[in-house]
Order: structure tokens, then C-alpha cells, then sequence
């Protein structure tokens, strides 16, 4: 069994999401309750290490190497949980993030 599912599987083409009591959802209108609560998003276009002192000499310019390649998707997380991944967009000179792959977690 696959970690990822593609998007059709969460917009209700290849099955029927479920809540913790496991009751089917059937509709958006039964979503609505929890449509007004705050969620704290993060895009990580990647991570490095360095030493504080590394970190005190960096300057205006300065470039930190990430651990992802240029192309290589991005992290998307909801409230500090990994929930996809993505690409960087730019839409109207500002930055973005496109969901390309949902990431399923098996809860146990």
C-alpha cells in the first residue's frame, strides 16, 4: 500500500473520507462547522545545519545551501503535520505553493 494518494482521493472520486467516529462525510454542508478554524500552514523549500557561530557571520546575501534540489517538491505542512507536497509558483510577483501529491498517514 502506497504513503501517498493523488488528489482525486480527497475531492471524493476514489472513496468516501471518514471522521474519527468513522462515519462517512456525505457532503461539504456537513464540513461546516470546522470551516472558521484557524490552521497554521509552512512550506519548507528545505533544511541546513550550521553551527551558531556559522549563523552570527551570515550577512545581507548570504547564501544558505538547502538540503533539496532545485525541482525536488516541497514539504507542505498543516499545523506542523506533513499533509503534501508541492512546487514553488509565482502568481502575481508573489510567491506560492501548488499541492501536487497528498501524503497519507497511517494513524495508529
Amino acid at each position: 500500500m502506497s504513503d501517498n494518494m493523488n488528489l482525486g482521493e480527497i475531492d471524493g472520486q476514489a472513496g468516501t473520507p471518514e471522521v474519527e467516529t468513522g462515519k462517512p462525510i456525505k457532503t461539504a454542508k456537513e464540513l461546516e462547522a470546522v470551516y472558521d478554524i484557524p490552521v497554521q500552514v509552512s512550506a519548507v523549500l528545505g533544511k541546513a545545519t550550521m553551527q551558531v557561530s556559522q549563523l552570527l557571520k551570515l550577512g545581507r546575501g548570504a547564501v544558505v545551501e538547502l538540503d533539496r534540489k532545485v525541482g525536488e517538491a516541497i514539504d507542505i505542512y498543516v499545523n506542523n503535520r506533513l499533509v503534501a507536497r508541492g512546487e514553488v509558483v509565482v502568481v502575481d510577483e508573489r510567491l506560492g505553493v501548488t499541492m501536487t501529491e497528498i501524503v497519507k498517514v497511517d494513524r495508529t
